[in-house]
């Protein structure tokens, strides 16, 4: 039986594997340089132009309009106009562009085995909330619960610890047992390169309001992969 083939308008962003495996066509879809990161940047909810150059600050313009228009044409991403007043352009994932931050969580997990990556690097807000939705440890976490404000680069975010389970939403700060506020990378040094948040208060990187053993219980319950060996 001879399959046929329905695009239904749809057009691959640029060269294709010419390959029928999924994961080729996945390359074929969102392989192109940056346009995973634009689909991580709008994983917690839709952006405006500017926000998304502001989050990925090595990408072009040229590039960013690119490969918006690539995802818009594959169908991962829709463009709306938001309601007065702010009658604003945005961004917005549909909900299968969303059906991808598992394979994201994957990559990433996976990649941070490699002695090559280095979590000190800059990194954005709305990534380092993925990161924690990724590398979360249930077993570690127990009966923990908890309810974490951050405050970085101006925007807000939430975390919330029950039950085994991990949300973290960009979202107004409401009831928190705890605050972050600083800088993405701050954090991430806690978090995932191990510096003591005292250290970074000392230095007026992090500032932090509220329970701070909430604090330090929290910044324990996201171990990094081991890392592989080297090839010998």
């Amino acid at each position: 039986m001879k399959l046929t083939k329905t695009t239904a308008g749809l057009s691959l962003p640029g060269r294709s594997y010419d390959d029928a495996c999924g994961a080729a066509h996945g390359l074929d879809l969102i392989g192109e340089r940056w346009a995973i990161l634009v689909m991580r940047e709008l994983m917690l909810g839709p952006l405006r132009f500017s926000d998304l150059r502001a989050a990925l600050p090595g990408i072009s313009a040229n590039v960013l309009t690119q490969r918006l228009q690539g995802l818009e044409g594959i169908g991962a991403l829709v463009r709306r106009k938001l309601a007065p007043p702010a009658a604003s352009q945005v961004y917005e994932l549909t909900p299968w562009g969303y059906e991808a931050e598992p394979i994201m969580q994957a990559l990433g997990r996976w990649a941070t085995r490699s002695p090559l990556h280095d979590p000190m690097l800059p990194l954005s807000p709305v990534s380092l909330m993925l990161s924690f939705r990724t590398m979360f440890a249930a077993d570690l976490a127990g009966d923990f619960e908890a309810r974490i404000g951050f405050r970085l680069d101006g925007e807000d975010y939430m975390v919330q610890i029950r039950k085994g389970r991990i949300d973290a939403q960009r979202t107004p700060i409401e009831s928190p047992d705890v605050t972050f506020t600083g800088t993405p990378g701050a954090v991430a040094a806690a978090v995932y390169g191990g510096v003591p948040i005292a250290a970074l208060e000392a230095d007026g990187a992090l500032q932090l309001e509220g329970y701070r053993t909430i604090a330090n219980r929290f910044v324990t319950l996201f171990p990094l992969p081991p890392k592989i060996s080297p090839a010998a």
